[in-house]
């Protein structure tokens, strides 16, 4: 009979991501809420070291598949390796993040376990026996309660949404052997971009510009994200124009970020702009363009030149850290 829940803990080249610590802490209170053990997996190679950190927010058991074949993910051989955990656990409920990676995985194991899954969930909770998400859909203008059925209940959940908690256990680490099996694609050779200190995904605030940036000099905002300890992003016009890398779009053919603060700089606010940034938890407008749609979905709203403004923003911050 499927009990407990379990998440997997994502890892880059050895260091977990944000995303990781909420799902453990989001796993960990519907785990209370149900009654039952939570357990987090840990894939990857040289993993083993840093598994108990997740004892931290609440994970009662950490199994650790450590090989060098998990060294680079790969969708088939991660997908090999968790739906065997899963069948042999049998949990009522798997979590994971609604990253890039995340989005990637479970699709992919939902289909491979005929799994119900609820993608880029904001909210969790458990009716009866049921895991019910909220998720958005048609580009964020609604907010749809799922319920998911069958075993195991699936939800991959969207980044820098869950409340991170301290829960401190004693987690139990075991080392547990995997079956990679066959990989249909291999890891090649990587290419890292030269990349922001802040990952757009992850960042509490996001400092973004559209097509008022007029240019691909986005200076201005850099330094404003620098002092604020936030990340650059851009809107699709930006990116079309050249002006900024694919990998710093907002959008609903871009990134999907959650910051407690988006600064909207020369951003109109096209409905796939706002698809992709639009559970901010504040969100500040800058334009010239007092029509503009983004004011609508503003907190604080600035009818001015965004190169005038947000210099003086900046300067005001520097004052303040002094």
């Amino acid at each position: 009979m499927a009990k407990g829940v379990l998440v997997l803990a994502e890892q880059i080249d050895g260091s977990f991501r944000k995303i990781a610590y909420e799902v453990v802490s989001e796993g960990s209170r519907l785990a209370d809420v149900l009654g039952e053990p939570l357990t987090a997996v840990v894939l990857g190679s040289g993993v083993e070291r840093m598994a108990a950190e997740l004892g931290k927010h609440g994970a009662e058991k950490i199994l650790v598949g450590d090989d060098p074949a998990l060294a680079d993910y790969t969708t088939d051989i991660y997908t090999n390796v968790l739906c065997d955990i899963v069948k042999e656990k049998d949990p009522k409920i798997l979590l994971l993040g609604a990253s890039t990676q995340g989005k990637d995985l479970s699709a992919r194991l939902a289909a491979r376990l005929n799994a119900g899954l609820a993608m880029d969930c904001t909210a969790l909770r458990v009716d009866g026996e049921t895991l019910i998400a909220t998720r958005p859909i048609f580009g964020g203008k609604v907010l749809a309660d799922v319920a998911i059925e069958g075993t195991p209940q699936m939800a991959a959940i969207r980044p820098n949404v869950m409340e991170i908690i301290d829960a401190e256990k004693a987690a139990d680490v075991e080392s547990i052997p995997v079956n990679p099996g066959v990989g249909k694609t291999r890891v090649l050779e990587k290419k890292v971009e030269a990349a922001a200190q802040v990952d757009l995904t992850e960042a509490d605030i996001v400092v973004s510009g559209g097509r008022g940036m007029a240019g691909p000099d986005f200076s201005v905002l850099e330094k404003l994200a620098q002092l604020l300890g936030g990340a650059v992003g851009a809107s699709r016009s930006a990116v079309d124009e050249g002006w900024r890398p694919h990998s710093d779009q907002v959008g609903q053919t871009g990134k999907v970020v959650s910051p407690n603060l988006y600064i909207a700089c020369g951003i109109s606010g096209a409905i796939q702009h706002l698809a992709g940034m639009g559970s901010s938890k504040y969100v500040v407008a800058i334009n010239k363009d007092a029509e503009a749609p983004i004011f609508k979905k503003a907190d604080f709203g600035i009818v001015d030149d965004l190169f005038k403004v947000v210099p003086a923003i900046t300067a005001e911050v520097e004052k303040l850290k002094g």
